[in-house]
Formats: C-alpha cells, sequence, structure tokens
C-alpha cells in the first residue's frame, strides 16, 4: 500500500469508527419511527450527523468569527505598515506577524472549520462508496448496515448512493443531484457574501485582507460546484445541511454582535435605539396612568365656635377700644 497509504489509512481510521458510530445512531433512532431500509432514514441519519459534527465545531467557529473580526479591525494598521515598509517585503512580513501576536490574530483560522471538515466528509464520501461498490462497511458500520445504506433509496427510486455523473439510469437522481448541486453552492456564495456585506468595515474592503475574501466568495462556490457534480446524493445532503448551519449561524453571529464601525453594527444600534423608544415610551405611559388622583376641590371654611361671655374674656382679654361683646347691648 506504500507509506502514503499507511498514513492515510492511520488517519481516516479514526474518522471512519467516528462518522460510523453517529450515522448507526442516528438510523438507530429514524428506524424506530420510519422504515429502517428506506432512504429517508438515511437520509435524516446523514443530516443528523452533519448537525452533531457542526455542533462539535463550534468553539472552532467562535475562534474564527473573533479571529476574522481582528483581521477587518486591523486591516488600518495593516495599510500603515504596507506604506511604512512597502520597499521591504522582509520587513513588513515581519511587522505584520507582530501586529498578528500582538493582537492575538490568527489570519488561517477562518479557515479551521473548512478544514476540518474535509476528513470528516471524505471519511464520509468513502463509507457511501464503499457501501455501493462493494457492500463492506467500516468501524460501526456492519457489512450488512452497508449493503443497507449502499441500496437505499429516496422516494423509492433514487439511490442515495448515486450521483450526477453516475445516476444508475435514473434522470430523477440527476435532477435531485442538481438541485442539492445548487443549493449547496448558493448558500457558499451567500454565506460568503453576508460576511462581506455586512460584517466588514469600509477600510477593510480595500485591503489585501478584502482581495482575499473576494477571492473565496467566487472561487469556493466554482470548486464546489465543478466537484458536487460527482459526489453522491448522501454527502451532497450533508454539505448543504452544513452550509445552512454556517449560514444560520453566522446570521445570528452578525445580527446580535456585530464587528464596530460595520453595516451590520450600526443596523443593531438602530434596532437598540428604537427598542429603547418604545420601553421609554411605555414606561411614560405608565408613569402618567399611575400617578395619584390629586383633589383640587377647594377646602371647606370653617365656621367659628360660638363662645359665651366669660369664655370670649379669659380667652380675649382686653377689648379693643369702640368695640362691644356680642349680646351687651340691650
Amino acid at each position: 500500500m506504500g507509506i502514503f497509504g499507511d498514513i492515510g489509512h492511520f488517519i481516516m481510521t479514526p474518522l471512519y469508527y467516528l462518522v460510523s458510530a453517529v450515522l448507526v445512531g442516528w438510523h438507530k433512532v429514524w428506524g424506530t419511527v420510519l422504515n429502517a431500509d428506506g432512504g429517508i432514514a438515511w437520509a435524516l441519519s446523514i443530516i443528523g450527523l452533519t448537525l452533531v459534527i457542526r455542533a462539535a465545531l463550534i468553539p472552532l467557529f467562535v475562534k474564527q468569527i473573533k479571529s476574522s473580526r481582528n483581521m477587518q479591525l486591523i486591516q488600518p494598521k495593516v495599510k500603515e505598515l504596507q506604506k511604512k515598509y512597502g520597499h521591504d517585503r522582509e520587513k513588513l512580513a515581519q511587522e505584520t506577524m507582530a501586529l498578528y501576536k500582538e493582537t492575538g490574530t490568527n489570519p488561517f483560522a477562518s479557515c479551521l472549520p473548512i478544514l476540518i471538515q474535509m476528513p470528516i466528509f471524505l471519511a464520509l464520501f468513502r463509507l457511501i462508496d464503499k457501501a455501493a461498490k462493494d457492500q463492506t462497511g467500516n468501524g460501526f458500520l456492519s457489512d450488512a448496515l452497508a449493503k443497507n445504506f449502499g441500496e437505499s433509496k429516496l422516494f423509492g427510486t433514487i439511490p442515495i448512493s448515486a450521483s450526477f455523473t453516475s445516476p444508475d439510469g435514473h434522470t430523477s437522481v440527476q435532477i435531485v443531484a442538481a438541485i442539492l448541486v445548487v443549493a449547496m453552492t448558493a448558500t457558499t456564495f451567500l454565506t460568503q457574501r453576508q460576511l462581506m456585506s455586512k460584517n466588514m468595515p469600509a477600510d477593510a474592503l480595500s485591503g489585501p485582507y478584502a482581495q482575499q475574501q473576494k477571492l473565496l466568495l467566487y472561487v469556493l462556490p466554482l470548486v464546489f460546484a465543478v466537484g458536487g457534480i460527482a459526489f453522491p446524493i448522501g454527502v451532497l445532503l450533508y454539505w448543504t445541511t452544513s452550509n445552512l448551519w454556517t449560514m444560520c449561524q453566522q446570521f445570528y453571529v452578525i445580527r446580535n454582535n456585530p464587528a464596530p464601525g460595520t453595516p451590520a453594527a450600526q443596523a443593531k444600534a438602530d434596532r437598540d435605539a428604537a427598542k429603547a423608544r418604545r420601553h421609554g415610551g411605555a414606561a411614560v405611559a405608565t408613569e402618567v396612568a399611575t400617578e395619584p388622583e390629586v383633589d383640587r376641590r377647594p377646602a371647606t371654611r370653617q365656621q367659628p365656635k360660638k363662645q359665651t361671655r366669660e369664655q370670649r374674656k379669659k380667652s380675649g382679654g382686653a377689648k379693643p377700644s369702640g368695640t362691644t361683646p356680642e349680646g351687651d347691648q340691650q
């Protein structure tokens, strides 16, 4: 098999066990409510496998988001270094790496989720391929399950192991494969476009990092479109589901925690201001509604109490001249 074959087998064997364990586990779950021999149960198992893997990659995604944000925010400093050391490439590279280290930025972190997924993607591809061609399993996927997996069909006519270039004589396979390839390509493009249009500051749209992002924007979907026609239906399900997860996850992060100075940050500030105004208006209305009523009627004048002559003498003392107490005139 050769040294490279031995290395590949050493790397892939643990992945076969990992992927097959999750796949078989989901198949047991779906097999209790659906036909275990049907393609729907296996298709949902592949989607379940995708969700488990993507959930496990959330820490890497968070690291990717932080690194991408740092790359955007330091672009003005990178431009200053380019102006200062543009004549000395070695010095420019040293200063740029020092800037990355100082700000805790890894320019390759944005590729980590894709790089981690590629071996898993390859392991699933090999499991489906061997199950379809040789009816042999790997890892926890037994030969009996592999045969069942390889022969399973969606909607009774579409083999889950068939591809656009190998439709097994079914036009429906090419139609479904084409739809999945388009969905996979479109979600890849929209995810990258979402990042560039909403979560990149203006300064970062003209630097080398922006050129790299623009390159990925068009190259990655093209690569997936060209390569996707050879992928089995099951692999296309995996990759399309993974892209949908990425798009939704990125939408949530950009909406709730955007990079400063970006259109997404301005949109969040506008939403927060509108929310504050709504809550402020409600608070004022509540305060006015709950203000206690004040009795504004004039106070009733209290009439003086009638006193006898003896009481007036005791309380009034000497009377002013020219006055005659009431009852003295007879």
